[in-house]
């Protein structure tokens, strides 16, 4: 009980929401060409998630070790804030992140699923997961979403912040409601 209370408490002083791309937006599938262009599959939901999070005020932001225009045409149309690519040194990205934003690691919540994540995970206030993440990363995880990677995971921790700091409701019928 007294995690749930403090989950809840680190949630509700989010003010940035990061994520990871493989594994976290994606199921992890690497789709290559004869040509060798990658592709990958985004889930719609999730996408809905970052959409609401960034109309309610919060930062976003991906960091990915990967350089893929694939992922910079989805920052794009989740209008998400900065985009990291090609950041083989997580840490250092995070830290650009905190002073371009002037945020403090407690007001970030960061979701990884893989190794190159847990430098992260392990200096923001609220580090997430997917279900489906690598066992050393959900022991350095304090939200571990109940769905897989790119299966919902990304939305189902923005609704568990957006809720924790009271702006669920207002953004929803903000969609509900449009004429």
């Amino acid at each position: 009980m007294n995690s749930d209370i403090d989950l809840k408490y680190r949630a509700s002083k989010v003010k940035a929401l990061v994520f990871d791309v493989d594994g976290v937006m994606t199921d992890a599938s690497l789709t290559f060409d004869e040509n060798g262009v990658e592709y990958k599959t985004f889930n719609a939901k999730d996408g809905q998630g970052v959409i609401m999070a960034g109309k309610s005020g919060f930062v976003t932001a991906i960091i990915t070790a990967r350089e893929n225009g694939t992922v910079r045409c989805r920052f794009k149309n989740l209008c998400m804030t900065k985009l990291y690519e090609g950041s083989k040194n997580k840490i250092a990205s995070l830290k650009d992140f905190m002073s371009e934003f002037s945020l403090k690691p407690d007001e970030i919540a960061y979701m990884g699923d893989d190794l190159p994540d847990i430098c992260v995970l392990k200096t923001v206030g609220l580090p997430c997961c997917p279900n489906d993440a690598v066992e050393e990363v959900k022991t350095h995880s304090l939200f571990i979403s109940s769905k897989n990677g790119g299966k919902g995971a990304v939305r189902e921790m923005c609704d568990f912040i957006l809720k924790a700091t009271g702006k669920y409701q207002d953004i929803v019928d903000s969609i509900v409601n449009r004429e």
